[in-house]
């Protein structure tokens, strides 16, 4: 959420760094906000000018009946019965209108960093780097539903359990893709300092308010209801919600929470499943594991002192990078454009793995510095140097997406009789196992 103080002394250069972002715009309703902003100094004018003459005439009714002017005393008492009513109604109208600029907030993208590009959609970002060069193949590629196919990846089977967008594995690739997220977590815990997390999968509404993605993005994410009693209405208030990212149950961990100084940065991760409904995705990545409604992701995330979250950034994007060089996979890495960043972050590295198939780099791996946007609906913060509390940063990225790693991997160390060269690294992780061989 942005900062009503910033809004407040620099409405015009907030609108105009939003209106950097995504189209179409407005972001923010700035006609109700500036008369939500006018009412709620009007009342606050007021209400400061009616404690200050109630005090006036409190202290006046003690001097009025001391000297017998009762029926003077019985008037200021009077007004200042009257002035109570106003000011409990005032007060009321400001607990409305709070919770009015709140709704308007929620719903407001975080500022784009002033070192991200502007640009309107993928084509304005800039690329900062490459890693390895695609192998070139004297035989025809196969894509990883070809290959996976034979190795027990199997799409038919997981329609039928649980619709399109959901895959079922069995024997050599179900093994493999265990074995991804075992070397990631390892490589995240033991090499750059995360401390492993097992969290919840299912989230209440209050969790994923906190990382933005409700209210604005219900329409992504599965909801389930508790059960009741038969016969028993469950009120709305008890919806849950499948995780589309460990990010909320990591992040939230600091939630009402005020941390130590000495305490940052802490630096989580966790292997878990991930659900999104890919709402507006309708045609995009039909064939294979690209786009899936489930999937498995190691999740990194970084909560930081605010003048330490760029360096963080820089940092959690080699974390990112040092998996799939391990992997031995050609990748590149962007910086997104205003126009092409998520809600939350205020810069995003993105990485992307070379796909031989496809001839191109897809995704694996979004590292973004969210800076205090998430801090401030979290109410997230630790004790400064002042002993003042302040608003942390937060941070979150992959290491790596466990199903599009499987894809990677399929379709790069793919060999012309159908097989598939494990990469050294995954080796200790599949019993020694060193080629996967068509069933």
């Amino acid at each position: 959420m942005l900062d009503i103080v910033q809004l407040r002394k620099d409405l015009d250069g907030v609108v105009a760094r939003l209106q950097t972002r995504k189209q179409p715009q407005p972001y923010l309703d700035v006609a109700a906000y500036q008369a939500l902003e006018s009412e709620r100094k009007a009342l606050q004018t007021r209400t400061e000018e009616l404690q200050s003459q109630r005090n006036t005439l409190s202290k006046q009714i003690g001097m009025l009946k001391g000297k017998g002017q009762h029926a003077e005393a019985d008037a200021a008492m009077a007004q200042v019965a009257a002035f109570k009513t106003e000011l409990e109604s005032s007060a009321a109208r400001l607990d409305v209108i709070q919770t009015e600029l709140q709704g308007l907030l929620l719903a407001v993208p975080n500022l784009p960093h002033e070192s991200v590009p502007v640009g309107a959609d993928e084509s304005a970002n800039v690329e900062l780097r490459r890693w390895g060069t695609p192998r070139q193949f004297d035989f025809e590629l196969r894509d990883h539903v070809d290959i996976g196919e034979k190795l027990g990846l199997d799409f038919e089977t997981g329609s039928k359990l649980a619709g399109s967008r959901f895959t079922f594995m069995r024997g050599p690739i179900a093994r493999l893709h265990r074995a991804l997220a075992q070397f990631m977590l390892d490589v995240q815990t033991q090499e750059h300092g995360y401390t492993e997390c097992y969290t919840p999968y299912i989230v209440n509404a209050e969790t994923l308010l906190g990382t933005g993605q409700l209210p604005k993005f219900e329409g992504d994410m599965f909801a389930v209801k508790k059960g009741g009693q038969e016969g028993e209405e469950v009120p709305d208030t008890q919806a849950l919600y499948l995780i589309s990212t460990s990010e909320i149950t990591l992040t939230n961990t600091v939630r009402d929470t005020v941390v130590a100084e000495a305490e940052l940065p802490i630096k989580l991760t966790a292997h878990t499943p991930c659900f999104r409904s890919e709402a507006g995705s309708a045609g995009r990545d039909t064939r294979g594991m690209i786009r899936q409604h489930q999937f498995d992701k190691v999740e990194m995330v970084q909560i930081v002192h605010p003048e330490k979250s760029y360096e963080a950034l820089d940092a959690m994007t080699g974390h990112a990078e040092a998996v799939l060089q391990k992997l031995g996979l050609p990748y590149r890495v962007i910086v997104l454009c205003s126009g092409d960043m998520g809600f939350g972050a205020s810069r995003t590295h993105d990485l992307e793995v070379w796909v031989p198939a496809q001839g191109t780099y897809r995704e694996i791996s979004s590292v973004s510095n969210c800076e205090a946007f998430q801090a401030r609906r979290l109410q997230a913060r630790f004790k400064n140097a002042a002993g003042k509390n302040e608003l942390v940063h937060t941070l979150n990225g992959s290491g790596l997406a466990v199903g599009r790693a499987l894809v990677a991997v399929l379709e790069n160390f793919q060999n012309a009789d159908g097989s598939v060269t494990v990469p050294e690294v995954l080796r200790p992780y599949m019993g020694g196992l060193a080629l996967l061989t068509p069933q």
